[in-house]
Formats: structure tokens, sequence, C-alpha cells
């Protein structure tokens, strides 16, 4: 039995992947570890292959009984059987998502490092928000989403909460009593083997 107290398991993808490999390499994860959700971020705008990968990716969460959403694309959600859209422009879309797609379905929201952005989201019906980076990126404006911002949103806000970006083994130890959930992906994408990375951050969250 996973222990409550715990932060859950939010499996981000690749942005671009291999399907005659991934789907394996996911059930595989799935397999070893319970995950609460999937995101599926891809980078590409080619609507064949996402609509592609979006089939085949589902196949494999549904088979493991874990919920997956896709980035964005909110007219994808009900005509691939999806559960839910994250929105990467804070809490903008949330409440157009949450219309088109009904009460039902998942909605969350990206905020960076803006409480502000955050709190926004959750007012306007997002299910949870997420903030990030969390670890040093060359990525962006460098600015990161620290641990008074978890602590903070923790003790005050109901609205669920995903630590992600550049996650580090300390990191996760660190942020571990503060969060809901932990957004992982090329932390565990780039390694040999997934699911062992994916262990070893759940060691570390104690």
């Amino acid at each position: 039995m996973p222990d409550q107290d715990r932060p859950q398991l939010y499996l981000v993808t690749p942005p671009s992947f291999d399907l005659d490999v991934f789907p394996n390499l996911l059930s595989g994860v799935l397999g070893a570890h319970e995950v609460a959700c999937i995101r599926l971020a891809l980078a590409t705008r080619d609507e064949d292959a996402v609509m592609r990968a979006a089939d085949a990716v589902r196949l494999v969460a549904h088979e493991h009984d874990v919920a997956l959403v896709i980035e964005n694309h909110i007219q994808l959600v009900e005509r691939h059987g999806l559960d839910g859209v994250h929105l990467t422009d804070g809490a903008r879309s949330v409440r157009a998502a949450r219309k088109a797609l009904g009460q039902d379905a998942i909605v969350g929201a990206f905020c960076g490092t803006s409480r502000h952005d955050g709190m926004n989201a959750g007012e306007a019906g997002a299910d949870y928000v997420s903030f990030g980076p969390v670890g040093e990126s060359g990525l962006g404006s460098g600015e990161r989403a620290g641990h008074d911002l978890f602590a903070w949103w923790s003790e005050m806000i109901e609205v669920p909460v995903v630590a992600e970006g550049a996650l580090t083994l300390d990191l996760v130890c660190k942020l571990a009593p503060v969060t809901d959930f932990f957004g992982v992906g090329e932390e565990i994408w780039s390694q040999d083997d997934p699911a062992a990375a994916l262990g070893s951050l759940i060691a570390a969250m104690g």
C-alpha cells in the first residue's frame, strides 16, 4: 500500500517519442510503481501525430487504471477518450476548458512561479495547479518555484499542487512534505531504466 502522506506521482511524457517503443516503456513504469496521472506533453503541432500518440498512450494508461490528460488540446479530450486537459497559460483558459469539458473532466493549470496565477486558476475551477521549475534550468527566465511557495500553498490553499521541472533527489526530499504531487518527466525518460529512476525519486520522498 502507498504511504498516504507521501506525494503522488504525475508522469509527464517526453516532448517526442517513438510509438513503437514508448508505450511499452510506459507500461513497464506503470507496472512497477503506482501513478496517479499521466500528461501527454508533445512539442509537435502535427495533429495526426498528436492524435496517434493520444490513442497509444490512452490504451496503456487506462489498462493500468491511470488518468490521462493532454497538454492544451481541449478539442482532443472527448474525441480520444482522455480524462482531461493540462493548460500551460496559467488561469487564462481554465473557465473555457471547464465549460467545454464539463465538471467530470480533469482541468489542470501550470502557473510557473506565480502564486497569484495559481490562486486565480483555483478560483476559476482548476482541479490542480502546478508550479515549476523547482530545480535549476537553462530554459525560460531562470526563475524557480521555491520551497516557500509550496509551503504557503499547502497551508493556505485546498487545491492540490504539483511540483515539477528539473527535479533532483534532494529537491524531492525537501519538497515532499509540502506538495501533493511530483510531476516527473525527463528526470526518468532520459535514463536507461526509467522505472528504476522513478524508484529512486520515490525513495527520496522518505
